[in-house]
């Protein structure tokens, strides 16, 4: 278990940026808290980090059974989600709607076995009706998808004439037939603006299949989340489209390793790129008090397995977690679960560490620049969650380690480094009574400051309360 170096409350005093108010509240269907659960993708893309497994039903369930049996499913660690590929990929059913691959999965049968354990069923979809189905008429009505839907949005689809009749009810039957079979979650990738070239050439705007599919499932009666992704568009236009109309959307490119022959799943360098455009993300919303209708995903997480197979360090392992915790994103594992180890149970059972994410899903983290309160990008960096109505916060005080290319803040302090964030780098007053996370150590009451030494990739969590 990681443990810092050291920990000091002492006196300081410093001039003191606003902490504005920065809350989230209930997302557009309907959801309190981010998604929790394991994503295919990971090992689908990093093959050799679990050799035996396959695609298919058999696989997902030894995947996803472990959630319940590991007891995590008691911590929120509820979505089975499949990546792309469960799904025949030219095209639709008799009336153009998606439908799997029945060589790969009985999607009616998984939601029940998934249901059956207290877990929910997710799948993946992207953008388009299928080119092989224009003649194909959309179910409920006497309009052919190709009456609507023209061209190739560079992924074997044609691209919908939003706001022509049809559409929508294509998006309906889609998700209609979604809700039969039990969906929980749908995972919606290549949005634009956002999606950077993939060697895809995309459409420069997909973000009304965001609204097509919010409809849709409000239409269908059944509850659902719909994540989008992949790092979207942050301006005050878009953003205001995802927020409108999903629970969550991706802050960041892909975060995993991939290739037939990797046997890791992410890298350092890798994880502070995440890091910073999350970072980058919720800056945007520090300017002024403001409240948040949906949650940031930072990607899939990688900590359960090895730190070889993880491709990070312990003590990168714990760091990782803490950001995702501290920002209130989804938790959403990649790894393979039928092999998680000490450290990695230890992360995903510790019930104190989930209360921060259960914090964090109404009071996300952002930076305080240790010294000046500013948000910029830092090596040495400090960040606060809150305060609540009780004048709760949570704080994280982290050493990246020297810039690997991609974490915004090209410096390159090697070794322990000693961080000190005031009350005023923080902007809050008072006594706190200060609480390490991950081993419940008391760590007294302090009415200045907090200071740790660090080593390359470690970091700090505690949970402060007024101490009066």
């Amino acid at each position: 278990m990681y443990i810092p170096r050291a920990v000091t409350l002492v006196a300081a005093t410093a001039t003191s940026v606003p902490l504005h108010s920065l809350t989230i509240t209930k997302t557009p269907n309907g959801f309190t808290n981010s998604a929790r659960g394991w994503n295919s993708f990971g090992i689908q893309a990093n093959a050799a980090t679990d050799p035996a497994f396959v695609f298919n039903q058999t696989s997902v369930e030894q995947q996803c059974d472990v959630l319940a049996s590991a007891g995590l499913v008691n911590l929120g660690y509820s979505y089975c989600s499949l990546d792309s590929g469960w799904s025949v990929g030219g095209n639709g059913d008799a009336n153009g709607r998606i439908i799997a691959d029945s060589s790969l999965f009985n999607m009616p049968d998984l939601a029940s076995h998934l249901h059956n354990e207290g877990l929910q069923l997710g799948v993946y979809v992207v953008p388009g009706g299928f080119l092989a189905d224009v003649n194909k008429t959309i179910l409920g009505t006497d309009i052919t998808i190709g009456s609507v839907c023209s061209g190739n949005n560079g992924l074997d689809r044609c691209n919908w004439q939003y706001g022509e009749d049809g559409v929508q009810q294509w998006h309906d039957s889609v998700v209609a037939l979604f809700a039969e079979w039990g969906v929980d979650f749908i995972k919606l990738d290549f949005i634009t603006p956002g999606s950077p070239d993939n060697g895809v050439s995309l459409p420069q705007n997909e973000s009304l299949a965001v609204v097509n599919y919010h409809n849709a499932i409000l239409n269908s009666g059944r509850q659902m989340r719909l994540d989008i992704s992949w790092k979207l568009a942050r301006d005050p236009s878009d953003f205001s489209i995802w927020e409108g109309n999903a629970d969550s959307f991706r802050t960041d490119q892909d975060i995993n390793n991939s290739g037939a022959d990797s046997d890791s799943f992410t890298a350092w360098a890798t994880v502070q790129r995440a890091i910073d455009n999350y970072r980058q993300y919720i800056v945007l919303h520090t300017s002024q008090d403001e409240t948040l209708s949906i949650y940031p995903d930072m990607d899939n997480l990688y900590v359960g397995n090895s730190a070889p197979e993880d491709g990070v360090t312990d003590d990168e392992r714990f760091t990782i977690m803490n950001h995702w915790l501290g920002a209130g994103s989804n938790l959403i594992l990649g790894n393979d679960l039928t092999q998680l180890d000490d450290t990695g149970k230890a992360i995903l059972t510790n019930s104190a560490a989930h209360s921060v994410a259960d914090f964090a899903a109404q009071y996300p983290m952002r930076p305080r620049n240790p010294g000046t309160g500013e948000g910029d990008a830092q090596q040495l960096q400090a960040w606060i969650g809150g305060p609540d109505d009780t004048g709760k916060v949570v704080v994280l005080l982290a050493n990246y380690g020297p810039d690997e290319g991609q974490g915004g803040f090209n410096t390159t302090l090697s070794g322990v480094q000693n961080i000190t964030a005031t009350w005023q780098d923080l902007g809050i007053s008072g006594s706190f009574a200060v609480q390490e996370v991950w081993q419940g150590q008391d760590l007294g009451v302090s009415t200045q400051q907090l200071s740790a030494s660090l080593d390359e990739g470690q970091s700090l969590l505690v949970v402060m309360n007024p101490a009066n």
